[in-house]
C-alpha cells in the first residue's frame, strides 16, 4: 500500500521544487519594525504566509521570488498618501518589477499604524509570466 503513495508524494515534492525554482513568492520569515517610520506587512490570501514587507522610511521591498529574500527599490508612487506610502507603488531591483497596490484604511483602535484590507503583489521580470498575488496585512510604525 505504501509503495502506491510513494510516486504521489514524490511528484507532490518535486511539483513543490518546481514550484519555488519558478519564481513563485515565498514566505519572507518573521522581519522587524523598523527604527524609524512604518512598515507595510502582506499576507498572502490564500495561505496567510507573510510574503512581503514595505518600507516607508527607506523605500524598500522585500520579497523572496523563489525562496531567496531580495529587497526592491521604491520607485514611482500613485495615489492616496498614508503613513509614507501611496495607493501604487513600483519597485525595482536587478530584473524584477514589482507594484504594490494596496487599500490603506486608518482606524482608531491603531495607534500607530493601519490596516491593508486588500492589496495585490505583481512581479514581473523579462521574457517569465507575471505573477500576481492577492495580499493583505498591517502597516506598523516606530513610536521614534
Amino acid at each position: 500500500m505504501i509503495t502506491l503513495f510513494l510516486p504521489l508524494a514524490l511528484q507532490a515534492a518535486a511539483a513543490t521544487s518546481a514550484s519555488a525554482e519558478a519564481g513563485a513568492l515565498q514566505p519572507i520569515g518573521r522581519q522587524a519594525l523598523p527604527a524609524k517610520g512604518c512598515a507595510a506587512y502582506l499576507w498572502n490570501v490564500a495561505d496567510r504566509e507573510l510574503v512581503a514587507m514595505a518600507t516607508a522610511e527607506a523605500g524598500t521591498l522585500r520579497l523572496a521570488p523563489g525562496g531567496k529574500p531580495i529587497d526592491l527599490s521604491r520607485g514611482e508612487g500613485s495615489g492616496d498618501a498614508a503613513l509614507g506610502f501611496t495607493a501604487t507603488t513600483v519597485y525595482r531591483g536587478g530584473d524584477i518589477s514589482a507594484t504594490l497596490d494596496m487599500q490603506i484604511v486608518r482606524d482608531q483602535a491603531l495607534t500607530a499604524g493601519a490596516k491593508v484590507p486588500t492589496g495585490t503583489l505583481r512581479i514581473d521580470r523579462p521574457g517569465r509570466d507575471s505573477l500576481v498575488v492577492p495580499v493583505a496585512g498591517m502597516i506598523g510604525c516606530s513610536a521614534r
